[in-house]
C-alpha cells in the first residue's frame, strides 16, 4: 500500500511538471512551421530524453523516431562514440572563431569529407545550416562569374517544387509556394524547370516519357537563358520537402551534361540526401555525377549539433585568389563557422559509417521497406508511394482514380500523424504526404513496427473519411 501511495504522489508530481512545461511553452514560445492557434488548443508533446531510435516524453512514453528528428539523426540517439568525441573536445576548446584562425577538428573533417565526396570537389566552406550552405553556394557562383569577367551570368535556374531552405536566397531558388509565396516580392528572379513529378505529370505517368519531357524542358530553359545563367540548383534523386518526388534514373546525369553544354555551374543540394539517406553516401554517387558545388548538412554530425558545408571545385576556389587590394575575397562567414564540437561530432559520425558498415547494412533494409510498402496500396486513400533508400513519401488523395488531392483544411496529414503518435511513433507530414525517414540504424523489427503504425494510422483515417 505504501508503494502505491508513493507511486501516486510521483505520478501527480510528474503531472504537475508536465503541465507547467506545456503551459510555459504555450506562453513563451513560437514554433517553426506551426499554426500557433492550433498549438495553443492542443495537448503538446514534450520530449525529455532519447535512446537508440526512440524518443521519450516527460511522462515516460516512448516513440519510434520515424523522421530522424527532422531527417538528421543517422546512428540513433545517445551514441557512445559521438558522446565521447564531444566530451573529449570539451576538454580542449568548445569554440574558437574560424575568421583568421583554424583548429584541428575542422582540418581533419575537411580532409575526410573530400575523401568521400564526388570527384572534383576539393574545398570545404563551413556554415551552420542547410539554408546557409545553399546561400553560400549561390553567392560563390555569382561571384565566380564576376571574377571570370562574365558579370552578366548572375541568374539561376531551379526545379519547380524545390526546397533549399528559408533564407531569402535559398527561397529564391526554391519552389514551395505554400511556404514562400508571401515573400515573393523580396526574392530575386529565377528560371523554373518543371520537376519530373511522375504522379502528377500532365498526360502520362510513364517514367521514361516523364524523364524525356522534363529534360527537354530543362534544355529549353538552359538554351534560352544560358548567357545570363550562373548555375542550375537542384536536389539530386529526390526532392524532399516537395513530398519525396523521386527523379528517373539518368536524370541527374543528363542535368550534368546540359550544364556543361551550356556553360553554367551545377549546384547539388544534398542537405537532405547526403550521408546515406538514399543508400549511398551522397545521392550523386548513384550516377557518379560530380557537381561544381555541393551542399550538405542535416546528417553531417549524426544529428547531434548544427553544422553545414559547401564543397566546391578547385577551379571555383582559384577564381577567388588574388592580391589583397583586388578584393576578390569571399566576404561571407558566421560566428559559429566550423564549431569544434560540431566538427568533432561529424568526424565521429563518419568513423561510425566505416566501423559499423552502415551503408552495406542498409541494402537489405531498403529492400525490406520496398516490399512492405506495396501493402499500403490496399488503403483507398493511398495514391502514390515514392522511395529512394530510406526516404519515403506516401501521397494521400481523396480519389485514387482521379488523383484528386485533399483540401488543405482537411488536415489529412496531421490527422494521420496524431494517430501514429498515440500508437508510439513520431511522424511529420508534408501536406497530404506522409514521410518516413527513420535513422539508418533502425533494425528490421523496428522498421516493421514503424510501418505497421503508419499503415494502421492511414487506414483509420481512410475509414473515418468513408463514414463521412
Amino acid at each position: 500500500m505504501e508503494l502505491l501511495i508513493k507511486k501516486g504522489k510521483g505520478e501527480r508530481r510528474q503531472s504537475r511538471v508536465s503541465s507547467t512545461l506545456k503551459d510555459k511553452d504555450k506562453r513563451f514560445l513560437w514554433h517553426p512551421f506551426t499554426q500557433m492557434r492550433d498549438w495553443q488548443e492542443e495537448d503538446i508533446l514534450v520530449i525529455e530524453r532519447a535512446q537508440g531510435v526512440y524518443l521519450e516524453d516527460i511522462q515516460g512514453r516512448r516513440y519510434l523516431d520515424g523522421v530522424s528528428s527532422l531527417w538528421c539523426n543517422i546512428h540513433g540517439h545517445q551514441v557512445p562514440e559521438i558522446d565521447r568525441a564531444i566530451e573529449d573536445q570539451l576538454k580542449k576548446v568548445a569554440h574558437s572563431t574560424f575568421l583568421g584562425l583554424s583548429h584541428a577538428p575542422a582540418v581533419e573533417l575537411a580532409e575526410k569529407l573530400i575523401e568521400i565526396s564526388p570527384k572534383r570537389l576539393t574545398r570545404v566552406f563551413y556554415s551552420d545550416s542547410g539554408s546557409e550552405a545553399v546561400e553560400i553556394a549561390l553567392k560563390m557562383a555569382f561571384q565566380y562569374w564576376r571574377h571570370r569577367e562574365r558579370p552578366e551570368k548572375k541568374k539561376f535556374a531551379k526545379l519547380t517544387l524545390g526546397y533549399h531552405g528559408d533564407t531569402l536566397g535559398s527561397v529564391s531558388v526554391g519552389g514551395m509556394d505554400l511556404f514562400h509565396e508571401i515573400f515573393s516580392s523580396l526574392l530575386f528572379e529565377t528560371y523554373a524547370i518543371p520537376s519530373p513529378y511522375r504522379y502528377r505529370w500532365p498526360g502520362t505517368r510513364d517514367t521514361e516519357k516523364v524523364k524525356e519531357e522534363s529534360l527537354a524542358a530543362m534544355e529549353e530553359v538552359l538554351a534560352r537563358h544560358h548567357k545570363e545563367l550562373a548555375a542550375l540548383v537542384m536536389e539530386p534523386l529526390i526532392q524532399g520537402a516537395a513530398g519525396m518526388i523521386d527523379q528517373p534514373t539518368g536524370y541527374i546525369s543528363r542535368a550534368r551534361e546540359l550544364t556543361k553544354k551550356y556553360n553554367l555551374l551545377l549546384i547539388f543540394d544534398e542537405v537532405a540526401t547526403g550521408f546515406g539517406r538514399t543508400g549511398t553516401m551522397f545521392a550523386s554517387d548513384q550516377e557518379k555525377v560530380s557537381p561544381d558545388i555541393l551542399t550538405a548538412a542535416k546528417g553531417l554530425t549524426g544529428g547531434y549539433l548544427p553544422l553545414a558545408v559547401t564543397l566546391t571545385s578547385e577551379e571555383i576556389y582559384e577564381a577567388f585568389l588574388g592580391n589583397y587590394g583586388e578584393k576578390k575575397t569571399f566576404f561571407h562567414g558566421h560566428t559559429y563557422t566550423a564549431n569544434p564540437l560540431a566538427c568533432r561530432a561529424a568526424l565521429a559520425s563518419l568513423e561510425l559509417f566505416k566501423k559499423k558498415r552502415v551503408l552495406e547494412r542498409l541494402r537489405p533494409k531498403i529492400a525490406f521497406l520496398r516490399s512492405r510498402l506495396e501493402d499500403f496500396y490496399q488503403i483507398p486513400i493511398v495514391g502514390d508511394i515514392r522511395q529512394v533508400g530510406f526516404m519515403i513519401g506516401i501521397e494521400l488523395v481523396r480519389s485514387r482514380e482521379t488523383q484528386e488531392p485533399f483540401d488543405w483544411n482537411d488536415k489529412i496529414g496531421i490527422r494521420v500523424i496524431q494517430k501514429a503518435r498515440a500508437k508510439g511513433a513520431i511522424l511529420r507530414p508534408l501536406g497530404s504526404v506522409i514521410v518516413l525517414m527513420p535513422p539508418l540504424v533502425m533494425l528490421e523489427r523496428e522498421l516493421s513496427r514503424l510501418l505497421e503504425i503508419t499503415y494502421q494510422s492511414i487506414k483509420e483515417v481512410s475509414e473515418e473519411i468513408k463514414r463521412c
